[in-house]
């Protein structure tokens, strides 16, 4: 009993920590969706240059995407001619940097944990851009070419010119929708995976045994980068997972590596990555990742380890009524969008039976009989 209220708390720590800090970014993230016009990216990236590198993880950062739905929009990319280093430049940006995710940081982290993150993640999405394109330049140059062509002979119609000249009005109520409907959906199920995972290393594993791994600093770094790199984790959702490593013991750096290496380089991602861009990119993509995430992880442990203050609150008469506000609101859109997923899952298969059933073929006897006599003749 004991330890299911242990377990309990800790749950509560790390949801009062972030919660408040998630509802504001997934506001945020819903003006900048209302704000920001739908061709805005596509329109920059493709042509194979460094300028088109920079700008595919510039303009990664502000938008409202998690790492679930970065994939079809870096798919979006590739059909309107973006370099294969640009799409992977936003591959690694977008989730990373996304508003949500960067304000629950701050949230558990602390400020120059927050910006050394930004930072880093800036220059590994563009070191890993321009090296594609510099290994690649072939590949992106028929592509430039073919797309070229392509957006000629489709965009010579008043069609294009008239879709790009749509104009979004601005809503309130598509703010609320994207943000808490559309983006949070994506992340509901492994934000409560995350806060759970966090709890129970927390309560169920001792320091004593968690210290053994974390004293060693090189040995921690290599266990990490093979445990996250695979995994997939959320950008935001691993944040509590992440605060439980740090709470038992593991050096900001470790973590460092966790909250970038997991969220870039998912089985998911990765599995795309070769898909839409091939066996080289992906091998360019996964090492340069890894890589530089072990290296900015070192930088901060070596220049930035004291800096770093991990800002939970554990004592509950310090938490005000926003956060506690916050945290409900949070746990009500959690249990709302796995009800809803698991209601609609099996609506569908239910529609499914149905449809089946309509579409077999029902022949009245005459019909049959004609259809045998045929066959004989």
């Amino acid at each position: 009993m004991e330890l299911v209220s242990s377990f309990l708390d800790n749950f509560i720590i790390l949801l009062n920590a972030m919660s408040i800090y998630i509802i504001i970014g997934l506001f945020i993230a819903g003006i900048l969706k209302q704000v920001i016009p739908e061709n805005f990216v596509s329109s920059h990236l493709g042509k194979n240059s460094t300028a088109s590198v920079i700008k595919a993880t510039l303009f990664g950062i502000p938008l409202p995407v998690c790492c679930c739905s970065v994939i079809p929009l870096a798919q979006g990319l590739k059909k309107e001619g973006a370099s294969k280093g640009a799409i992977q430049s936003f591959l690694i940006s977008t989730p990373i940097t996304g508003v949500d995710s960067i304000l629950a940081t701050y949230s558990l982290f602390g400020f120059i944990f927050v910006i050394f993150r930004i930072i880093s993640s800036i220059i590994i999405a563009i070191t890993v851009g321009l090296i594609q394109n510099f290994v690649q330049k072939n590949d992106n140059i028929k592509n430039e070419s073919f797309e070229t062509t392509f957006k000629t002979s489709c965009c010579s119609s008043s069609s294009c010119e008239a879709n790009k000249s749509v104009k979004k009005k601005f809503s309130f109520t598509n703010v609320f929708t994207y943000g808490y409907v559309v983006l949070f959906n994506s992340m509901a199920k492994a934000l409560l995976i995350g806060l759970v995972l966090g709890s129970l290393f927390v309560t169920f594993m001792p320091k004593e045994y968690t210290q053994v791994l974390f004293e060693n600093q090189f040995l921690t770094y290599i266990v990490i980068i093979l445990f996250s790199m695979p995994l997939y984790t959320c950008a935001t959702a691993s944040l509590p997972l992440a605060a439980a490593f740090m709470l038992q013991g593991m050096s900001p750096g470790a973590v460092f590596i966790f909250l970038t290496a997991g969220p870039a380089t998912s089985a998911i991602t990765m599995s795309v990555v070769y898909k839409m861009l091939g066996k080289t990119s992906l091998i360019i993509y996964s090492s340069i990742i890894a890589v530089l995430a072990l290296l900015f992880g070192f930088i901060y442990d070596t220049f930035f380890k004291e800096l770093t203050l991990l800002t939970i609150i554990t004592d509950h008469e310090h938490i005000n009524i926003f956060n506690i506000m916050a945290s409900v609101l949070m746990m009500v859109l959690i249990f709302y969008h796995l009800i809803k997923d698991t209601f609609s899952k099996k609506e569908s298969s239910c529609s499914n039976k149905n449809i089946d059933l309509t579409l077999k073929p029902k022949f009245s006897n005459d019909i049959k009989k004609d259809i045998i006599f045929r066959v004989k003749e």
